[in-house]
């Protein structure tokens, strides 16, 4: 399964405010754009329905821009890919309009691959935007030498 780039860009525009969090300044679509280098165009559409969906306050103009709504831990990945998402149809089986496959009646990949759709935003469902960009674990790159916990600043190359 792949996610669509729609959906790619929506969980980086929220984590970049969860990570921008604690700062006075509201984050700005052109930060994001140029911080992740996508169109400032499509990243205004993205945030509007982020918005509309109850996941992002918006303000215009001078001094505007975008904050979360909600903490970040309390912004689920799995209900934001099914929000953005619009078809977890793995095969043409899983929907019975569209169905054509001859081999249905005998098949057991429509099951398996249910099961495994599930299993696959189960684990989504148990992660929030904070854990996205949660501090690393000590012994994790860039903790273990100075003891400190490394979080992702926005606008700053992570380490490879």
């Amino acid at each position: 399964m792949r996610l669509t780039q729609w959906t790619d860009y929506a969980l980086r525009v929220l984590m970049y405010c969860a990570a921008c969090q604690e700062r006075e300044q509201p984050v700005t679509i052109s930060e994001v754009a140029d911080a992740h280098g996508i169109s400032r165009s499509h990243l205004t559409k993205i945030v509007q329905q982020l918005a509309m969906q109850g996941l992002l306050d918006t303000t215009r103009g001078r001094g505007g821009g975008m904050r979360l709504m909600r903490p970040a831990q309390e912004i689920s990945v799995g209900a934001v890919v099914r929000m953005t998402e619009t078809d977890f149809d793995m095969v043409e089986c899983f929907n019975a309009e569209l169905n054509q496959c001859r081999m249905s009646q005998h098949c057991r990949l429509q099951s398996v691959l249910s099961t495994a759709t599930r299993a696959y935003l189960a684990v989504l469902d148990g992660l929030t935007v904070a854990d996205l960009v949660a501090p690393l674990a000590p012994g994790k790159e860039g903790g273990a030498a100075t003891g400190q916990p490394v979080r992702w600043v926005p606008g700053l190359p992570q380490s490879a």
